[in-house]
């Protein structure tokens, strides 16, 4: 039987396809509890984030496909932050499109450029606060004149 936890990296984020729920940070711990029961720790990115029905969904479907039975937990606290995505989920936002966010609290990037993904230019405008989710910003390229989203730190 596999570990819950390798099993767990196998489910993309609903929103961006391209991570896993693990490497975003959203799963906080999967610990063995029995001999094929588990529990699943996850923190949501936002405290009203849509996907996190689905994302729970696909944990207790995933698991019992596999023979566990799971406990899913959602913890609030301590809420999520961006600092919790893996370096291989930063690149991987990147090359997606996507301009990951700086480590750090969001403060420390407040008026600070951002580096555009498809080009690197950081003379970029922002377009609007919000993108295709809550969680992004959309910015354009002043250089390639390309429009991207912007993972907001927090």
């Amino acid at each position: 039987m596999k570990n819950p936890l390798e099993l767990l990296e196998t489910i993309p984020d609903p929103e961006i396809p391209v991570i896993n729920i693990v490497e975003l940070g959203i799963v906080r711990e999967a610990n063995i509890t029995g001999e094929n029961t588990c529990e699943v720790v996850i923190t949501p990115t936002y405290s009203a984030c849509p996907a996190m029905f689905n994302i729970e969904e696909d944990i207790i479907k995933l698991m019992k496909e596999n023979g566990w039975d799971v406990k899913v937990v959602t913890k609030m606290f301590p809420i999520w932050t961006t600092d919790w995505l893996t370096d291989e989920a930063r690149e991987k936002l990147r090359v997606y499109g996507i301009t990951p966010p700086e480590k750090g609290a969001d403060e420390n990037h407040i008026g600070k450029p951002k580096k555009c993904p498809r080009c690197g230019s950081e003379h970029t405008k922002q377009i609007s606060r919000f993108g295709s989710t809550l969680c992004k910003a959309s910015y354009q390229c002043l250089d390639c004149l390309e429009p991207f989203d912007y993972f907001k730190c927090h």
